[in-house]
């Protein structure tokens, strides 16, 4: 059953692809890390305060030069991201499994790592744990909770990326700007104070595909005014984090551009701030009818010598390497994905050449997992939360492939074509 409506941008070379994608959670619960001692007649979790003495050491060096450290990564989506309006206010668990996944425990986190992940992304829409302005007080439950499964990463020594999700009320409007900025500040600074003792591993991302949702222009781009004022939410969030104590002065910052969008308009309008230590996020389901296209026009068919499988792929890292590694600005693929259609071998060869496309330009990719394997949704799932394993063994193989090795991607575009059924060669 679909639960959310999850859109990404994915502007083809061609143009505009409108992309709209649901993304769903598997049913069932498992039970909650946090004992029933430490909750609240509400079943909310008592504020501990979490960790908010943790002092770390933080190496002072470039964007540029953190990221050749960054492999590959993996996103928890559909879990502190889900929840919804009617969940305003719900108790922790509820808003974590609003989705249909199941509570984040650390042998979660601990697997996707020892399968080869560096970087994990922590989707948060912290709307529904916060309170009314003009505070916009964030629930000191939800904090904890967070910072607790962001130690679950901490504690594997690996990149944590930490964001806004599905946030609503940030819609890049000259008219909604004043509004926007001033929660955009005030929930950035709760957040940098909660882990400015964190070190250079622990990026915060400002904001996470910023769109005027519901307007003809949602997902081709946006205007050159829906644009700017997103470079505009983007500088305001850097300054909040730099005025912040602690780490916060050297801690690596993302920003995206109007929706996170790969079209080349998009990109060409971000504005980066004067400051080494920021990563462009770019979304790039491609190509779309592959990736995330379940309609007419789509296929589960991928060939690395098919130049409408590859040259979409090709054009989005030749944008961002000129329009960003060239001039010394640190970019990262933060999502990328393409649905199961019981297809893993063509996915396989897939991920391997886009993950080594983005590798040949110096950009990491990150993998969005909606933890969804079946239903009306969109299946982005890849490893599977309750029995702590990968489905996809084939894929992961080739991921690490492309990540650890050195892919030759001109022989793979001359390689004889083979075509595979259910999973096997034709």
């Amino acid at each position: 059953m679909k639960k959310t409506l999850k859109t990404r941008i994915l502007a083809a070379f061609l143009g505009v692809a409108m992309l709209m994608s649901f993304a769903t959670g598997c049913g069932g619960n498992e039970s909650s890390t946090t004992s029933d001692s430490n909750m609240s007649s509400a079943g909310e979790k008592t504020s501990s305060g979490g960790d908010e003495g943790k002092t770390e050491e933080i190496r002072d060096i470039s964007s540029i030069e953190l990221i050749k450290e960054m492999k590959i990564g993996w996103c928890l989506g559909n879990t502190f991201d889900g929840g919804g309006k009617s969940n305003k206010g719900a108790p922790v668990r509820t808003l974590e499994t609003a989705w249909g996944n199941p509570v984040t425990t650390k042998e979660m986190i601990d697997e996707v790592v020892k399968g080869g992940f560096n970087i994990i992304r922590i989707p948060v829409t912290w709307d529904w744990s916060t309170g009314e302005a003009p505070d916009y007080k964030i629930s000191d439950a939800w904090m904890d909770r967070v910072q607790e499964v962001v130690d679950y990463a901490v504690d594997n020594d690996v990149f944590v990326i930490l964001n806004l999700h599905h946030e609503t009320w940030h819609y890049p409007t000259e008219d909604n700007y004043e509004a926007a900025s001033d929660r955009l500040k005030k929930i950035w600074t709760q957040i940098g104070n909660r882990f400015e003792g964190y070190n250079e591993k622990l990026i915060f991302e400002g904001m996470n595909e910023p769109r005027v949702i519901g307007s003809p222009e949602e997902w081709n781009g946006g205007t050159q005014d829906t644009r700017e004022v997103v470079n505009k939410l983007n500088f305001d969030f850097v300054e909040t984090i730099r005025g912040l104590g602690g780490n916060n002065k050297l801690r690596h910052l993302m920003i995206p551009g109007y929706a996170a969008s790969s079209s080349s308009a998009a990109l060409k309008a971000i504005k980066v701030p004067d400051d080494d230590k920021i990563i462009v996020s770019v979304h790039a389901y491609s190509p779309y009818n592959f990736a995330l296209n379940t309609g007419s026009g789509s296929t589960d068919k991928w060939l690395a010598q098919s130049p409408s499988h590859i040259n979409e792929i090709d054009r989005i890292a030749d944008d961002i390497k000129t329009l960003f590694i060239d001039k010394g600005v640190a970019a990262l693929i933060g999502e990328f994905g393409a649905v199961n259609r019981n297809n893993e071998l063509y996915r396989a060869d897939w991920i391997k050449y886009y993950v080594a496309r983005m590798k040949q330009i110096g950009v990491s990719c990150v993998l969005w997992d909606n933890g969804a394997f079946n239903g009306g949704g969109e299946n982005f799932g890849f490893f599977d939360r309750r029995t702590l394993t990968f489905r996809f063994p084939k894929m992961l193989e080739a991921a690490m492939e492309a990540v650890n090795g050195d892919i030759d991607l001109e022989a793979m575009k001359d390689a004889p074509i083979q075509l595979y059924k259910d999973d096997k060669v034709a």
